[in-house]
């Protein structure tokens, strides 16, 4: 076995052991929600956004508190509201005066000046007041007075919000949810997980959680997953089911030109490749797969497929497209 060869088998086997320690540090919190913790960890470890929807109550703002808890990185958090402001969320140039009475302006920042923002509810907030995270969240920079401001490293926007069918809810723009690596659909505890809610949550218990990673290890770990091999016919693959999301295209599907509207942006091609990287790290192996591809498609594509009013009319969402688009799209080539 070569040096090269073994050198990558420590290295897998060390993103599987910390990868391990973050979710046995969260489960001390949160109960159930697997794939969900792994969705999050995997938009984390790919450099990526997540955008989490669900019903009040499910524990989406407790569940990134928690992560927040266990990383050492900076923390902060928006509650958004329909009276928000961009510049409650970027900051803002105040007057200041100085020891000698001369007054200028001054960039006071926002809390966007994290490392791990939580935007709670971010589709209560009016389309003006999102579409200020957009430069953000590609660029990870903000741009105030003519000043362009470089957000510390790691940076991840972590958001929450509700079924746009609730009330004061406003859609987010399509150029907002493109910038999401994954958009996960938090759902119902079991019967068996309630229970252990309910015993958790009215004792009184307090659980005091540990730091288990911070920025740097973080950062050599998006590195390392930039290293797994893709080859030529996976990358095929996953670039075919990207295309067959496109109405009309040469790759689409009959349900993708009779319900679909939009398709996936190349993000979307982007982030399949890197999500099936960290899958193949998490399997052992350093190479993707087409079943690591299959695997992260529905999170990484659900939000990037905008669905026309025949598909609203006839109520198909967008994962049953996705889904038939899976079943459709052959592995290989023809």
């Amino acid at each position: 076995m070569s040096s090269v060869t073994e050198t990558m088998q420590a290295q897998s086997e060390q993103f599987r052991h910390r990868y391990a320690a973050i979710r046995q540090e969260i489960s001390r919190v949160i109960v159930g929600h697997d794939e969900i913790v792994h969705g999050l960890l995997t938009a984390m470890l790919c450099g990526g956004h997540c955008l989490l929807e669900g019903v009040p109550g499910l524990g989406k703002t407790m569940l990134v508190r928690t992560l927040a808890e266990v990383l050492n990185l900076e923390f902060n958090r928006i509650q958004f509201t329909p009276d928000l402001m961009p510049a409650d969320i970027l900051g803002t140039n105040m007057i200041v005066e100085d020891e000698s009475g001369r007054r200028r302006f001054e960039f006071q920042k926002g809390p966007v000046f994290s490392q791990i923002l939580l935007a709670d509810e971010i589709n209560r907030a009016t389309p003006k007041t999102q579409s200020a995270m957009l430069e953000t969240m590609q660029e990870g920079t903000v741009t105030a007075a003519g000043h362009r401001y470089q957000l510390q490293q790691p940076f991840f926007v972590l958001a929450t919000q509700n079924p746009i069918e609730q009330e004061g809810t406003y859609p987010l723009p399509e150029a907002q949810l493109d910038r999401f690596l994954f958009k996960l659909v938090v759902g119902y505890s079991s019967r068996e997980e309630l229970a252990t809610i309910v015993q958790r949550t009215t004792r009184g218990e307090r659980v005091e959680l540990s730091k288990v990673m911070d920025g740097q290890e973080i950062i050599s770990w998006q590195q390392l997953v930039r290293q797994v091999i893709l080859a030529t016919h996976v990358e095929d693959y996953l670039v075919r089911l990207t295309l067959a999301t496109h109405p009309e295209g040469p790759f689409a599907v009959a349900i993708t030109n009779q319900y679909v509207r939009w398709g996936s942006s190349p993000r979307g091609a982007q982030t399949l490749a890197l999500a099936a990287k960290v899958r193949a790290l998490l399997e052992g192996r350093y190479n993707v797969s087409f079943e690591d591809v299959r695997r992260v498609f529905l999170p990484a594509m659900r939000h990037r497929v905008l669905l026309n009013f025949e598909a609203q009319a006839e109520g198909v969402d967008a994962d049953q497209v996705l889904l038939e688009i899976l079943e459709k799209v052959a592995e290989r080539a023809e």
